[in-house]
């Protein structure tokens, strides 16, 4: 029987590949050479039989160099764990963390607490800004160790806990409301009245409209797929928009937006993370959920019903 191993070297050579896109990029990470790391690379293919990298701009893994990539996170992982219990840190190394997040809430909560653990974990964050179906990609194909995420399902080799519930309001500046809704939202005006989606995959609009008896095919619209500029377009005029409450707040009470009134749209976070034991890691999920609880409030319940993820 032939038995294998993987190095770590070579395998966490992999993962700086694919995550700075190129050899030079992961070259200047490794501070190591261009070739060399093209030698680590074809090292590995060759130990193991499988093409692990396809070579494109950026650089991704194929299916076998996904698991390299987990294998690699994963120990990387253990290993900070390890040497804490030591108090080491050699030659002052850090540890990545890759997350995935929705816009939204990296908009309005979720910096707090990684800001926390940096204080107290020599830690690199890797954010990707993510909807629910590219989060679960990235959870499974090993690109990210945990993900802020609307899916309650857990995504095979992981946990899930619930956050919290991010709550949408629909708001518009008062001179948009003057000039598209001065009968206030009703049905007639709303097939006229342009609104701003983040992207094509935002639904929040199209359920809000839905909710007050409105055509969400009707309605001409804008998309603006960013979080600060999406708020500053409805505080412009640009259009009505479903704004999360916390990011709403500050706008509505200094008078740039105002409600349109209807129900609000509840979405439900999950924290979704790989089943390690780590110390690190759960003292990133403690941040995480107590500060969604502090600025959100309580997890998910039977009545808040499943929303899509901006």
């Amino acid at each position: 029987m032939l038995h294998m191993k993987i190095d770590p070297v070579l395998a966490g050579t992999v993962a700086a590949v694919v995550d700075e896109g190129t050899l030079d990029a992961a070259a200047r990470r490794l501070r190591i050479t261009p070739s060399a790391v093209s030698q680590r690379v074809k090292t590995l293919e060759q130990q193991l039989g499988r093409v692990l990298l396809v070579r494109a701009k950026p650089a991704r893994a194929t299916e076998a160099g996904e698991a390299v990539l987990r294998f690699a996170r994963r120990y990387a992982l253990l290993e900070h764990d390890a040497l804490a219990e030591f108090g080491l840190r050699p030659g002052g190394a850090r540890t990545r963390l890759p997350l995935a997040v929705n816009a939204d809430s990296l908009a309005t909560w979720f910096l707090a607490p990684l800001a926390r653990l940096a204080e107290r974990h020599p830690v690199d964050f890797d954010l990707h800004r993510a909807d629910q179906d590219d989060t679960t990609d990235l959870l499974e194909s090993g690109a990210v160790m945990a993900a802020v995420t609307s899916r309650a399902a857990p995504v095979p080799g992981c946990t899930v806990t619930p956050l919290a519930v991010l709550r949408y309001r629909a708001v518009a500046s008062p001179a948009y409301l003057a000039r598209w809704l001065p009968e206030g939202p009703v049905a007639g005006a709303l097939a006229e009245a342009p609104c701003v989606d983040f992207d094509r995959h935002d639904r929040l609009q199209e359920s809000w409209l839905r909710a007050v008896g409105a055509a969400p095919e009707e309605a001409p619209r804008h998309y603006v797929p960013t979080a600060h500029d999406f708020a500053r377009a409805v505080e412009l005029g640009l259009g009505w928009a479903m704004l999360p409450v916390p990011q709403a707040a500050p706008l509505l009470a200094a008078g740039t937006v105002v409600p349109l009134g209807g129900p609000d749209v509840p979405v439900p976070l999950h924290w979704q993370q790989w089943k390690v034991h780590s110390p690190l890691l759960a003292a990133l999920t403690a941040e995480v959920t107590e500060e969604a609880a502090r600025v959100l409030g309580p997890a998910p319940g039977a009545r808040d019903r499943e929303g899509p993820a901006r």
